[in-house]
């Protein structure tokens, strides 16, 4: 590119540069002779073997048990049998799960076996594998949730292996949802019951702190297949390029409100470009409109001369995406040139040396699937055929929040959203059918074709810190230049939205 110098990455490593808010101080489980508690031991749990080994093979067993056959069940194994049959169904998968943790995992045994708290909640404690070939179970959604609380009170040693499980309690804070404001978290209710621990020993060979500060590093899905692994950017992603190498790196984000995001505690823009090094930065629900856009200019960070903002006129406060770059466009269009679609500020064109830029933020089909018909008959048939035009003169780039999972790998709970939005029969078909099949690159599954890495994780139930998301944000990219493609990454330690930014290099 006439225009690109050469770019070598920051020599930062990566790391959060956002700090979250602090937790609720947790509470260590001490065991003393006073405490009511019930012990499984590894003897108990290799008598049982056979017989959860049969319920594992034949999942559809445990599933058509009736209530009194779960709580007859438990109780065989020592698992406290409260609750509805959810409840007890979740507590004899998760139970099953930890009494094979230590068979089928070298790195993960429970030697002492597990202190469960009986006081006035009573409290079940199990345990749960972490490695990343292991998934997350789904949890009771109003529940306490225990975690590692590395540095409290020890629990009961093993006097043979000297290794210890060290539990605490931490309160969860169910959010609200209020349509398109920015997130505030609910302090209405406090939940409690039962959720699954993970277990670590003082050999240290998966730290406390990076469970709980890198949960995406855990695999976490409903259906996990074989070889599927969970997105690990500090491991995962090609070494960096050589100073004298010309590439273009490009950052995308939904910000879900950008006022919010600059105003959010610990966020700093200047921290992620010094971090990131992009060339382009491409936002998606910026919900500003025109009268913001001057003093939003003011604050950008030097070096980023070149902005092109585009705002919802039909509904204000809505929608709105945006191209910020270092690198001076040869030319900058907006919307489609279709006017039933260029009201709410969705996208916007850039044209460089090399290739076209398009930022997009693709409708939601929305509650009840009111706009589903527009967004495959209309949206998409037009995007598409916009992108093929632009090809015709040099390849194209499209980035942004999509607002589909287009395969089961992208999405935490494939069977339970079936008919939500941005995972339906028909969005997913429009997706291959108008972008995949018509010569576009899914750059990042064709980087990790069996990876889970997910982008965006809604704020209710937990969803980011277990790891229960929605890959919905795309570099697609002309199949000419597919080659061209050094990395294709997402950065889920960026904090300040539901979505994470994602990241392309290309090298030209």
């Amino acid at each position: 590119m006439g225009s690109k110098r050469s770019l070598s990455n920051s020599s930062k490593p990566i790391s959060s540069f956002v700090e979250g808010k602090k937790d609720v101080e947790l509470k260590g489980l001490e065991a003393n002779p006073g405490s009511k508690k019930h012990v499984v031991e590894e003897d108990d749990v290799n008598t049982y073997s056979v017989e959860i080994e049969r319920l594992r093979n034949d999942p559809t067993i445990v599933e058509t048990m009736t209530v009194q056959e779960l709580r007859k069940t438990l109780k065989r194994f020592r698992v406290p049998a409260k609750g509805r049959k959810d409840d007890l169904l979740s507590a004899l998968k998760s139970f099953m799960d930890s009494s094979v943790c230590g068979e089928q995992d070298s790195h993960i045994r429970v030697e002492q076996g597990l202190l469960i708290s009986a006081d006035n909640t009573s409290v079940e404690v199990e345990a749960k594998r972490v490695l990343n070939e292991d998934h997350v179970e789904n949890v009771n959604e109003t529940s306490e949730i225990f975690e590692l609380n590395q540095g409290k009170k020890r629990l009961k040693q093993s006097e043979s292996e000297r290794k210890t499980v060290k539990v605490a309690t931490k309160k969860k804070i169910s959010p609200k949802s209020n349509g398109d404001a920015d997130f505030k978290p609910s302090r209405a209710k406090r939940k409690v019951s039962s959720d699954v621990v993970s277990i670590v020993m003082e050999s240290g060979e998966i730290s406390t702190a990076t469970i709980q500060t890198e949960p995406w590093t855990v695999l976490a899905h409903k259906k996990p297949q074989k070889g599927w692994i969970a997105y690990n950017p500090k491991t995962m992603r090609p070494p960096r390029l050589d100073k004298d190498s010309k590439f273009v790196k490009i950052l995308s984000w939904n910000v879900n409100g950008l006022r919010a995001l600059l105003k959010s505690e610990g966020f700093s823009a200047l921290q992620l470009a010094q971090r990131e090094d992009f060339d382009i930065l491409c936002l998606q629900e910026t919900k500003l409109q025109e009268k913001d856009i001057e003093e939003i200019k003011q604050r950008l960070i030097d070096g980023y001369d070149n902005s092109f903002w585009t705002c919802s006129i039909s509904k204000l406060g809505y929608s709105g995406t945006a191209i910020i770059s270092r690198i001076k466009p040869l030319s900058v269009r907006y919307g489609l040139g279709i006017s039933d679609h260029d009201s709410e500020g969705r996208l916007v064109t850039a044209e460089f040396d090399t290739f076209y830029l398009i930022c997009g933020y693709i409708p939601n089909s929305g509650d009840g699937l009111k706009r589903l018909s527009y967004r495959v008959t209309q949206w998409d048939p037009s995007l598409s055929n916009y992108l093929k035009e632009l090809e015709k003169s040099k390849p194209v780039i499209l980035t942004g929040d999509l607002n589909c999972a287009h395969e089961e790998i992208d999405i935490y709970n494939p069977a339970g959203n079936k008919r939500s939005a941005g995972f339906t029969d028909e969005e997913r078909k429009s997706f291959a059918t108008n972008f995949l099949s018509r010569g576009f690159v899914d750059t990042f599954r064709r980087q990790h074709p069996g990876v889970i890495g997910y982008t965006y994780w809604g704020y209710r139930h937990g969803g980011r810190k277990n790891n229960r998301g929605w890959r919905l944000d795309y570099f697609l990219v002309s199949e000419s230049i597919a080659d061209k493609v050094h990395d294709s990454y997402i950065l889920p330690d960026v904090n300040g939205s539901d979505h994470c930014p994602i990241g392309l290099i290309v090298k030209f």
